[in-house]
């Protein structure tokens, strides 16, 4: 159980996880989206961050919020100066100009409903009726993907909030719901550190991994700066260093780090938005 001193420290961590910094200099923001516990990531994020802020002389300082729905709309009102996070790309949202900067070398993710593999379902036709339970209403490969495919094919289900990503793992796996839509790289994850064994009910087409992108109120310069040390963290052994104790502690498979990339990389994520037939 966390203790009442570990919430404390995580919570220090939220604050003071930049070093090194000028006294006078602020922190600029760094939100990340809602998959695991607010404790573990900040023990994942903390130590990447600790890391670029030292690289590239932006302090940066983990910011997250309560629930999706709640990042989702602190999204929409730029509340993050930067933010690792595809929910700034839905039509609302997309409107406030985040850029996107880099993202993770991982493949890419896809939208998954999954089952554990004793389980009696075998397609769509077999959740008619049955409950499944999502992320949150707006966890983009985790909700808006799987329910737009299911709206298609004319599948009503009985959804179900789990508040994150493993959350819904969590209530797949304990028996509460008879199938979970996830992102496939966090089920994946998930499963090996927890041993469960699953069968994949539906997949969706590939999207490009989770992107950190920048507010455009911050300078072009510190942009580039944190960009540059994300996408150097992999080449030089103390970076490197810090991206294998954070994926330890997930059990995230290798290559780690991240590389460079921009806004014309996600259009497929934004045409979905577009024509999806699940409201935002």
């Amino acid at each position: 159980m966390t203790t009442f001193k570990h919430i404390a420290l995580w919570a220090l961590t939220l604050i003071f996880v930049y070093a090194g910094a000028r006294a006078e200099e602020r922190p600029y923001s760094f939100g990340v989206i809602s998959q695991r516990s607010p404790l573990l990531t900040a023990q994942y994020w903390n130590p990447i961050l600790r890391y670029v802020s030292e690289k590239s002389g932006v302090p940066l300082a983990l910011k997250l919020a309560k629930t999706g729905p709640d990042h989702a709309a602190m999204i929409g009102r730029g509340e993050f100066d930067f933010l690792y996070s595809n929910h700034n790309f839905t039509r609302e949202n997309d409107k406030v100009g985040y850029s996107v900067i880099a993202r993770p070398i991982e493949e890419a993710i896809r939208g998954e409903i999954v089952v554990l593999e004793e389980s009696p379902v075998r397609s769509f036709a077999d959740l008619r009726g049955k409950e499944v339970v999502f992320p949150s209403a707006v966890a983009f490969v985790g909700y808006h993907v799987p329910m737009d495919a299911l709206l298609r094919a004319g599948v009503k289900v009985q959804p179900l909030f789990a508040g994150n990503q493993e959350g819904a793992m969590g209530q797949l796996v304990s028996g509460r719901a008879p199938a979970a839509a996830v992102n496939s790289q966090i089920m994946r994850d998930f499963a090996k550190r927890q041993t469960v064994a699953y069968r994949v009910v539906w997949s969706s087409e590939p999207y490009l991994n989770i992107p950190v992108s920048a507010h455009p109120s911050v300078p072009k310069a510190k942009a580039a700066a944190v960009r540059a040390a994300l996408v150097g963290m992999a080449q030089d052994a103390a970076g490197a260093g810090v991206l294998a104790e954070s994926a330890a502690l997930i059990k995230q498979a290798p290559p780690y780090g991240f590389v460079a990339a921009a806004d014309r990389e996600y259009d497929n994520v934004r045409a979905f938005y577009r024509t999806s037939l699940v409201s935002e």
